[in-house]
């Protein structure tokens, strides 16, 4: 890299990394990728006696375990009796304590769903008649915190380095061969591995913690980490580390046993068996992502998984190899410059690459959404439609860079006549010039101009009054062959070497053709970046089609619709008759909220959640759409604060008007009333 541009190339670098940093803080904690459908007793719920046990039902099969399921009483006290178990598929269910006191009791659940991602949260029902609580349901979520944000962070990283690791690779065996013995496209690859390596390792020891506690002291449990060995990403990460040696061998040869080949016909064999083992290593690694996650589970898993490999080696070809180009067109010596029929291999490589994107990503998108809706309506929709946006950005990118790869054709053998100029025949015209004097304060002179730096000491001394190289010159040693003249001539002609290849360089870069390549080919990577920012987030969010699902489950449990729909209804109406102990709330319970006979509860509660007597409380049931009603209905005093009425009949579905009037004494009364869908 040129000092002219290598102060834009890194500000750029650096942007690229601000970037995808501020997606990933952005992003927050990684979503559920399971949702809660259902629930008994629901959430809200006023039931007249304890249940035996609460029953929560997922979209997806979860893994629990002895803390996963816990109700808490009012005061915060466990009300359940431990070890939570699997009632059918997707529903769980523990058991409540005998003789449970009425009030407010909270249901917290902490469970893994199938594609490995936990699941928490917290709901609310009522035992005789809602109360006040001590347990505080919001932000209770198990990937808050610093333990969250470095498992997020460790994910990315590690689809970084297996798209460095397998796209580099890919793009040395595929399309520049003679890029295996250049030294920064080594450090390339390598760093893929070291940074997979590292990410997986990580990611190994913070998942106990990830899924359970959430807490940094919990990261080297080794009780933790035998728990997590024995799940599926547990296994899918432990199966990742035995690849990645296996991918160390590959390496090692490529750069190695690969590089050293000089039979034709004997590297040709070598390269054959590299892009078979190299390859069957790569499929291996993405799987080890498609059978712990998204892929293995929901719809059609057994043609998903593949699909989802294929879609990771696509990913890995393109982006790989468009960093391993970057590197070799700016920090590839002169003396092995990018020519364009590697660009132009490359070019057709990534133009398969994401012909397989499209066909798989657009069966995932359907898989994952199942609806045009979902694009909007969702945030794994609007992720989506962000990283087609940027896909189809980088596309028009990539054309341009075909269009200054055609143009590099011509420049390129031009380059190469150069090099043996540069490189040899100048250094051999120093080497002559050192030992026979006349011109070498000259050549150092020219050397400390071109390469901006000075030459040694002893060279700049000797060589000044421009005889001392002779032998019969004043000052002259006896003996011309001796070391110190050997040595002159060696620095100089490593210096007429360097100003060679100086030279050959900014030929090489001041070509406008590559320059453009360059230039077209760091605006790829660098949106390449935030494509894989974007792509991160979109693993970690929940599918449209389950968060769509779960929408549907709680608004048809909240507010059921059509004849004989069930479900309990209740209304919480907040009146001030104005006299004394006037004001309250009255909560009214209508179950199962359906056309016909209905059960109906009446609590009356003061503002601090205390049940209280009044003397008088009716009930009256209006649809005004079809002028019925007012239904009046009187319910029977229960207990303190708790009236009841049986077989309230509901004649028709619609949106009824519930009226209630409170008399808190002799003259003092109000009426409150609310909308509700009945039926």
């Amino acid at each position: 890299m040129t000092p002219t541009h290598a102060p834009r190339v890194r500000a750029l670098v650096l942007l690229l990394l601000a970037v995808a940093c501020a997606l990933l803080a952005g992003a927050g904690p990684a979503s559920a990728h399971a949702a809660v459908t259902g629930s008994d007793p629901g959430q809200g719920a006023v039931v007249d006696e304890a249940p035996a046990r609460i029953t929560l039902t997922f979209s997806e099969q979860v893994a629990v375990s002895g803390d996963s399921l816990r109700v808490l009483d009012p005061d915060g006290e466990r009300a359940d009796t431990g070890e939570p178990s699997g009632v059918s598929g997707t529903t769980y269910a523990v058991r409540l304590k005998p003789g449970l006191p009425d009030g407010t009791y909270t249901v917290a659940y902490q469970v893994v769903s199938a594609d490995s991602h936990p699941v928490s949260g917290a709901y609310t029902f009522s035992i005789g008649a809602p109360s006040k609580t001590t347990v505080t349901v919001s932000g209770q979520r198990t990937d808050d915190g610093v333990v969250g944000w470095l498992y997020g962070f460790g994910r990315y990283v590690s689809y970084a380095g297996f798209i460095v690791l397998a796209g580099g690779a890919a793009f040395v065996l595929a399309c520049w061969p003679r890029g295996a013995g250049v030294r920064p496209v080594q450090r390339f690859v390598v760093s893929g591995w070291l940074a997979l390596t590292a990410a997986t390792l990580a990611l190994l020891l913070l998942r106990g913690s990830f899924t359970g506690s959430g807490k940094v002291a919990d990261v080297f449990d080794l009780s933790l980490l035998g728990q997590v060995m024995q799940t599926k990403t547990g296994a899918a990460l432990v199966s990742r580390l035995l690849l990645l040696a296996a991918a160390a061998l590959f390496i090692a040869v490529l750069f190695g046993a690969y590089d050293k080949r000089e039979d034709p016909e004997e590297k040709r064999d070598l390269s054959f068996g590299l892009a078979i083992g190299g390859g069957v290593v790569a499929a291996g690694l993405a799987a080890s992502w498609a059978m712990s996650e998204h892929a293995s589970v929901g719809l059609q898993a057994g043609i998903a998984m593949p699909v989802d490999v294929l879609h990771l080696l696509a990913v890995a070809a393109w982006l790989g190899g468009l960093g391993a180009l970057l590197v070799a067109l700016y920090r590839a010596p002169a003396g092995t410059p990018v020519d364009s029929s590697a660009v132009r291999r490359f070019s057709r490589l990534a133009f398969g690459s994401v012909l397989a994107l499209i066909v798989t990503g657009t069966y995932q998108s359907w898989r994952q959404l199942g609806s045009w809706s979902a694009f909007t309506d969702t945030r794994y929709g609007r992720l989506l439609l962000a990283k087609i946006a940027l896909v189809a950005v980088l596309v028009g990118v990539a054309w341009l860079s075909r269009r200054w790869t055609g143009r590099l054709t011509e420049t390129v053998p031009e380059e190469r006549e150069k090099e043996p100029v540069g490189a040899g025949t100048e250094a051999r015209v120093g080497a002559g010039n050192a030992t026979t004097g006349g011109t070498a304060e000259a050549a150092a002179g020219d050397d400390r101009a071109d390469t901006g730096t000075d030459a040694p000491a002893s060279a700049a001394t000797d060589t000044g009054t421009g005889t001392a190289a002779r032998p019969d010159g004043p000052g002259a040693q006896p003996d011309p062959g001796k070391p110190a003249d050997a040595e002159r001539a060696a620095q100089l002609a490593r210096q007429q070497a360097a100003r060679g290849a100086a030279r050959q360089k900014r030929l090489r870069d001041a070509d406008p053709h590559r320059f453009g390549l360059r230039r077209s080919v760091l605006a790829e990577a660098g949106i390449a970046v935030v494509l894989l920012a974007v792509t991160t987030v979109l693993t970690q969010t929940e599918p449209g089609r389950t968060e769509q699902e779960a929408k549907a489950a709680t608004s048809s449990a909240a507010s059921p619709t059509g004849p004989g729909a069930s479900g309990a209804l209740t209304l919480n109406m907040p009146f001030d008759t104005g006299g004394r102990d006037g004001k309250g709330v009255v909560t009214v319970d209508l179950d199962p909220a359906r056309v016909g006979g209905n059960d109906l509860h009446v609590y009356v509660e003061r503002p601090d959640g205390r049940a209280f007597d009044i003397p008088e409380v009716k009930i009256e049931f209006t649809l005004e759409a079809k002028a019925l009603g007012p239904l009046p209905v009187v319910p029977d005093h229960i207990a303190t604060g708790h009236w009841s009425a049986s077989g309230v009949q509901i004649p028709m579905a619609g949106d009824w008007q519930v009226a209630v009037s409170v008399r808190t004494s002799d003259i003092d009364e109000v009426t409150v009333t609310k909308n509700a869908q009945i039926g």
